[in-house]
């Protein structure tokens, strides 16, 4: 089966009444404000077909369900060990270690654990219950102007569900919004977009070359689609709106060529359908993620960006070629001292 197969499988298939859709959702977060306009439920999906090295959701990565290990819920207990069928999970100088090679996510160490210090990342979600659960929040939605964001990882992996999942809150009458690192196929965007109000799609990197160091493949699909979705607006109903993401990560993305790079991009190639370019300022929140997955982040010891560093790859930004008034800049920020250094200079130093 070639990758699109896969990427296509089921996409489009009426389903039986007897086959209930399922998909593993990493969580369901009510309140949003970061995910499109509005007050907004952002339902995020595992599975992401890139690997940044900046990831701040690597638990969002596999699309398999995954356990972590809660250390300071922990009572040493080690019930967990003694459950775990596959001999997975283990005890190394007073810490719990699990073999992600033998762990196959089956949670029966979290079911078992009494203080839920083994937790499942990841649970399938059927669905019509999905569309129940979020449709609680109608009010919400219906007084701020928002409604439902599909994210992740990136929902494309779980192509089948959500195009089922988006159409069915278009017939509720619910705005959606698909959040999206674009590569995927084409098929499959059409199978998503025609159910989508609002795409939120992140272009991170323009160099290729540099696009494969930090996020391990090319970005010439990226590029390609977003030009596709452009075409697709124009010929559609919908999406009717088109922002574009760009994290701002000190020693990858953070560079005055790059925002001048992907800025000339949408000048050129997409000046009549992006209505915002939003630079997201790199935060370190998921350090914890990372030590309870097992995993390094070469990301841990940097510190935030400086307010001022923002506003100057803003100004870069409003300066290469947009509209100025679709770029913004969000994100918290390094609380600055006095210093003689320039932005840059305060904000590229970084160590592998």
């Amino acid at each position: 089966m070639s990758d699109e197969e896969k990427e296509l499988k089921g996409v489009g298939v009426k389903v039986k009444k007897e086959q209930m859709l399922t998909a593993t959702i990493l969580n369901i977060q009510r309140m949003s404000t970061e995910d499109g306009p509005g007050i907004r439920t952002t339902v995020f999906f595992k599975g992401c077909p890139l690997a940044c090295i900046w990831c701040h959701n690597p638990e969002s990565i596999p699309i398999k369900p995954q356990v972590q290990w809660i250390e300071t819920k922990c009572i040493g207990c080690n019930i967990c060990i003694d459950v775990c069928p596959n001999n997975a999970i283990s005890l190394a100088e007073e810490c719990i270690i699990i073999n992600r090679d033998l762990c196959e996510g089956c949670g029966t160490c979290a079911k078992e654990c009494p203080t839920t210090a083994m937790e499942i990342l990841g649970k399938p979600w059927e669905l019509e219950a999905l569309l129940n659960e979020v449709e609680k929040d109608r009010a919400y939605f219906e007084n701020s102007g928002g409604g439902i964001t599909v994210s992740g990882g990136d929902p494309a992996m779980q192509a089948e569900f959500v195009a089922e999942f988006l159409k069915g809150c278009k017939e509720r009458c619910l705005h959606t919004t698909l959040d999206t690192c674009g590569s995927t196929s084409k098929k499959v965007l059409d199978a998503l977009l025609v159910h989508t109000d609002l795409v939120l799609y992140d272009l991170k990197e323009i160099d290729p070359e540099k696009h494969k160091e930090f996020i391990k493949q090319g970005n010439e699909r990226i590029l390609e689609n977003i030009k596709y979705i452009k075409e697709f607006m124009q010929t559609h109903k919908r999406p009717s709106d088109l922002w574009v993401r760009t994290p701002i990560i000190p020693g990858a993305t953070a560079t005055e060529e790059n925002i001048k790079g992907i800025g000339a991009f949408i000048g050129e190639h997409l000046s009549e359908a992006v209505s915002r370019w939003e630079l997201c300022s790199f935060n370190n929140l998921c350090k914890d993620k990372y030590q309870r997955l097992g995993l390094d982040w070469p990301f841990k010891n940097q510190d935030l960006i400086t307010k001022a560093f923002m506003e100057h790859l803003t100004d870069i930004a409003k300066k290469s070629g947009v509209d100025p008034n679709i770029v913004i800049w969000t994100g918290a920020t390094k609380v600055e001292e006095k210093t003689d250094k320039s932005p840059e200079e305060e904000n590229t130093s970084f160590a592998w």
